[in-house]
């Protein structure tokens, strides 16, 4: 059996000593480690995935240095709730590459504010959840979050801003595309924006979820080369594969493990 271990901590001299140390003194094999420093406010950033049958306790160590750390079993899938609206190209990839192994999750529960996914949904057995009422749909999602045992939360074109508190209760475990490269055309009709602009890209942005729309640490951005004979239409059909393959890509990364949050970035371990 592996296991990840993460952290993050003031940086001093011995951290990675003293986590090796913990694990070759209990009979533990470093299968792979990365480790960055970021030295613009001296935090240390540790991933280190390990073979162990029975990894001891890590929080003496973790008291010792001031770590915030996660340990976790590398083969367990998270467990993940999609949200989504009408739209299911990012919905239909994740379904996809889940049930291939392609991605390192479970999804037990669709929730929307439509119905209009529920085919796509029942075509992967996987149960679909919907309301009306903005309200409604967050407790519906809160409430599965909690009965299912839900690990991470994928906003998967949800065409809704959550609450606050909603945010605030998923801090660090839902995750957001947003269908442009940000921070440029924010809001509504991107595409249309980035066709009034001429640009020569368009993109897309995973970043988690927080209270203040579309400015959560960024996971992933993909790009694509577009040009002058392209319509705004044309600009969206594209965009609709670079969204699917970024959130996937993101979605993986956190289940893997290799995304740290540093105050409003990322730290991400390929």
């Amino acid at each position: 059996m592996s296991h990840i271990l993460t952290l993050s901590c003031p940086d001093r001299p011995g951290l990675v000593f003293a986590v090796t140390r913990w694990i070759a003194e209990s009979g533990g094999n470093i299968l792979d480690s990365q480790q960055f420093t970021d030295t613009s406010d001296g935090e240390f950033f540790l991933r280190v995935h390990f073979e162990h049958s029975d990894p001891p306790d890590f929080g003496p160590v973790a008291a010792e240095h001031a770590m915030n750390f996660r340990l976790g079993v590398a083969e367990r899938p998270m467990r993940a709730l999609v949200m989504v609206s009408t739209e299911g190209h990012c919905l239909n990839d994740l379904l996809y590459r889940q049930s291939t192994g392609g991605l390192n999750i479970e999804i037990p529960a669709v929730v929307s504010n439509h119905e209009d996914l529920a085919k796509l949904a029942a075509a992967y057995d996987i149960s679909f959840h919907a309301a009306v009422d903005r309200v409604e749909v967050e407790a519906l999602m809160l409430g599965l979050v909690r009965d299912l045992d839900i690990d991470v939360v994928v906003l998967a074109r949800y065409m809704q801003i959550l609450s606050d508190d909603a945010c605030r209760a998923l801090e660090g475990r839902a995750i957001n595309i947003h269908h442009s490269f940000l921070p440029s055309f924010k809001g509504a009709r991107p595409y249309h924006q980035a066709h009034d602009r001429g640009v020569k890209l368009i993109g897309a942005t995973a970043h988690y979820v927080t209270a203040d729309l579309d400015e959560g640490p960024i996971i992933d951005q993909g790009v694509l080369r577009v040009d002058h004979r392209m319509t705004a239409a044309d600009l969206a059909r594209a965009g609709r594969d670079v969204e699917s393959q970024t959130l996937s890509r993101a979605v993986q990364l956190h289940a893997e493990s290799r995304v740290l949050r540093n105050g409003p970035r990322t730290v991400v371990f390929d």
